[in-house]
Formats: structure tokens, C-alpha cells, sequence
């Protein structure tokens, strides 16, 4: 059985002394030892297979490299899990592990999981929402805290969140730019901290155009299938739409049945946007639907980098934000039909 290589082997091999060692590979005090010595040593430390003992570095830098993530159901859903990949990536790079704490929504598992990840010291910490959430932060997170698709009522937390309104606004300009005036919007009737910001971003496209906000095109829903379908065929009935603009994709194919059970097709009669850009949903509807991308991996990145700098003494900026949501266009939004003329 081999014998694993000592700092004493590392030495000989590199003709220093042990203590020149341990200065090189724990990257103290480099300015004491030319480059070519500290070459030398991290070759023969290579040849040898030998790395210096982590645990004992990072209690003398007070640091353990372990970064956590605790959300509430991201970790579980698949729809959001591009914001981890973001964060693993950032993570591996700065040579950080991460850990993933999943509350589940429940206040008693994520005040158990802050618990322990404070008793395993991690160096920082990035509290996460499934969807763009105001929340108050429960206490004993520690000093170095990042805010992911969340943010606090008071600020003074470096967070980053979906900029649901500059969205919103730039899928009713492509409706409004395709010559649309009559644009029904069909909102989360739970009222999420995002169906208020979609809505003013609907209302600030219409004041782009100059085109009047009609109480009466705006209708709240459940967020599903179902949802959007009863929505799409209230709003056709009543108002005579020729575009709609959906709070989420599910509500927008939804709406897709809901105009063909009244014999209206999309985009022919009614342009239809919606808003995610969910995975095996927008680009699979029939046709493939226009909407604006959710920036789940610029926001990991932005987190994690930011939980980085904090970590290394640059505090940086404390309010939130706002993360550019990009529109992608597709097949489902056309001109506005050409009225019947009479005979």
C-alpha cells in the first residue's frame, strides 16, 4: 500500500524546509519566497500527490470554503434549478463547496436548517424563494447573506429579483408594436408580489402607445391550465380582444384551449404572450409561444458573486436588483385581424 506523501517528503523533494512548504501551498506570506522556489516546491508537491491539510488552513484563515443555499422549494422543483446551476458554477470556481438546506416552505425546518448551518460555521449564506418573494429573513444567518428571487421590506440585504415589471412591459410593446389595441391581461388572482408588477408593466406599455388602460380587459385567475383557458374565453366574450397577455406560460396554453373552444385561433384572431419561458412548455405549445424569459441563471450568478465579494470583505451594494427578464419571440403573436368590411 502506498504511504501518502508528507509536507517532510514534499521538502526533500523540493530541497526547503517544511516550513517554506506550508508558506507556498497555504499561500501565506508569498512575498518572503521567490518564484522559482515557490515553483519548485508546488512541482514536488504535484510529483508527490500531496495537498496541504484544508481543515487546518481554514481554521487559521477563520474560513471553512463551505457556502449553503437554503430555499423553499427550489432544490425539489425543476422549473428554477438553472438558479443552482448558476450558484454551483460560481461556488466550484472560487473553489467553495456548496451545501443545499430545503425548508420546504415550513418556518420550523428552515429555522432547524439555519441552526445547523450556523453550527458548521459556512462561510456565507444565500436565502432563496422558489418565486420573487418580500419576506422577512429569519434570524441567525450570520454576517454574510445574499437574498435569491427574494427580497426584504426594509432592504440593507443585498438581494436579487426578476425585473417582473420591465417584463411585463416589453411583451405588451411587442403586442402593441404589432399593431394590437385591444389587449386583455389575465393576472394571478393570488396576487403574488409579481402579479402587481406585471400588471403596472402592462399598464406602462399601453401609456408607451398612448392607448387607454380598460379596467374591463383585466381579468384574475388561478394560474393553471384551467385558469387561463375560463379567462381567455370570459375576456373574448366580453371585450373583443385581438391580443392577450398572460401572467404565466400555463395560463397562456390554457388560453390557447379556452380561444379554440370558441373557434378563435392563435395568432390568426388573438396573439397570445405569456410569461416564464418554462421548459417543455413555451416551445412546445402550439405554435410555440412568444414570452419573456425568468433570468433564474443570471440571478444565481449575480447571488453567488455578490455572496463571494461579501465573503472577501467588499460589502458592495445593499438594495436590491433587478435582473433584465428577456423577451423571446415566437409564433404565437401576428397582426391584429383585418375587420370584415360590409357588402
Amino acid at each position: 500500500m502506498r504511504r501518502t506523501a508528507t509536507i517532510k517528503d514534499v521538502a526533500r523533494r523540493a530541497a526547503v524546509s517544511p516550513a517554506t512548504v506550508s508558506l507556498v501551498l497555504n499561500e501565506v506570506a508569498q512575498s518572503r519566497i521567490s518564484p522559482a522556489t515557490a515553483g519548485r516546491v508546488r512541482a514536488a508537491a504535484a510529483e508527490l500527490g500531496y495537498a496541504p491539510n484544508s481543515l487546518a488552513r481554514g481554521l487559521r484563515r477563520r474560513r471553512t470554503d463551505v457556502i449553503a443555499l437554503i430555499s423553499d422549494t427550489i432544490t425539489t422543483t425543476p422549473f428554477a434549478v438553472h438558479m443552482i446551476e448558476a450558484v454551483e458554477q460560481v461556488a466550484r470556481r472560487n473553489g467553495l463547496l456548496l451545501v443545499l438546506a430545503n425548508t420546504g416552505g415550513d418556518p420550523a425546518v428552515e429555522q432547524s436548517a439555519v441552526a445547523a448551518l450556523g453550527r458548521q460555521q459556512v462561510d456565507g449564506l444565500l436565502y432563496a424563494c422558489m418565486y420573487h418573494q418580500v419576506v422577512d429573513l429569519p434570524p441567525g444567518l450570520g454576517r454574510h447573506v445574499v437574498m435569491l428571487n427574494a427580497r426584504t421590506r426594509r432592504g440593507g440585504v443585498p438581494a436579487v429579483v426578476p425585473d417582473d415589471r420591465g417584463g411585463a412591459r416589453a411583451a405588451v410593446s411587442e403586442l402593441l408594436a404589432r399593431g394590437h389595441r385591444r389587449i386583455g391581461f389575465v393576472n394571478d388572482v393570488r396576487a403574488p408580489v409579481a402579479a402587481g408588477l406585471r400588471l403596472a408593466g402592462y399598464r406602462d406599455a399601453l401609456k408607451d402607445h398612448g392607448v387607454r388602460f380598460d379596467r374591463r380587459l383585466v381579468l384574475d385567475a388561478e394560474p393553471t391550465l384551467e385558469g387561463g383557458a375560463a379567462a381567455a374565453v370570459r375576456l373574448s366574450e366580453r371585450t373583443g380582444l385581438t391580443g392577450l397577455f398572460c401572467f404565466n406560460d400555463r395560463m397562456a396554453v390554457g388560453a390557447y384551449r379556452g380561444l379554440r373552444q370558441r373557434g378563435l385561433a392563435v395568432p390568426r384572431d388573438v396573439s397570445v404572450v405569456g410569461f416564464d419561458d418554462q421548459e417543455f412548455v413555451a416551445a412546445y405549445a402550439e405554435p410555440p409561444l412568444t414570452t419573456v424569459a425568468l433570468p433564474h441563471y443570471a440571478m444565481g450568478e449575480w447571488a453567488a458573486l455578490a455572496l463571494v465579494d461579501r465573503i472577501n470583505g467588499d460589502v458592495g451594494r445593499s438594495e436590491a436588483h433587478l435582473m433584465p427578464c428577456e423577451l423571446v419571440t415566437r409564433a404565437s403573436v401576428g397582426p391584429p385581424p383585418v375587420p370584415p368590411t360590409g357588402g
